[in-house]
């Protein structure tokens, strides 16, 4: 069933990454707002094994101009939680899985920072909107890797202990 699950997850993000999210609602990572399960209004599909899914992305956009031969750019990127794409089975969930789900949107915010960093050291050429595509399926890529990994390693919350050193490494990385 692990495997089952990365497989659904990795789609998921595919999908997720590559819907626009000006169509639908999005919540934005704030720090000070955690998720609650009023946030998760999808639905699950009557097969599905898992207790809850969060849907969470990267988005960006940016605008150029050019000034005396080179090129300026101004990058937004946002970490972002898809409402009506993630789900929960109330049966099935407590806070510890809550807490878990909201960990997904937080490493979706270090990525959104990786990102960010990575734009602010690029040297972009003429063709920017090809270079910061590939920067960004790059960070994608790394997320889902990421993410995955975060799966495997605390059971899918299920073992306490790592879900609290993920949650102590996670917290530690978004201080800064």
């Amino acid at each position: 069933m692990g495997a089952l699950k990365y497989v659904l997850w990795a789609f998921c993000l595919c999908i997720i990454s590559s819907v626009s999210s000006q169509e639908e609602e999005v919540i934005l990572w704030d720090a000070e707002r955690k998720l609650q399960w009023s946030d998760f209004k999808g639905s699950y599909f009557k097969t599905e094994w898992a207790a809850a899914t969060t849907a969470s992305g990267i988005s960006y956009s940016f605008t150029s101009f050019e000034k005396e031969g080179r090129l300026y750019l101004d990058f937004v990127v946002r970490s972002e939680f898809y409402p009506n794409k993630s789900w929960y089975r109330p049966e099935l969930c407590n806070t510890n899985i809550l807490s878990h789900e909201q960990l997904h949107f937080d490493i979706s915010e270090v990525y959104a920072r990786k990102m960010r960093e990575r734009l602010a050291e690029a040297q972009f050429t003429m063709n920017a909107k090809a270079e910061v595509r590939a920067i960004y399926k790059g960070i994608l890529k790394e997320l889902s890797n990421f993410q995955n990994k975060y799966d495997r390693e605390t059971n899918f919350s299920q073992d306490l202990h790592q879900q609290q050193l993920w949650n102590k490494e996670i917290e530690e990385i978004l201080k800064y």
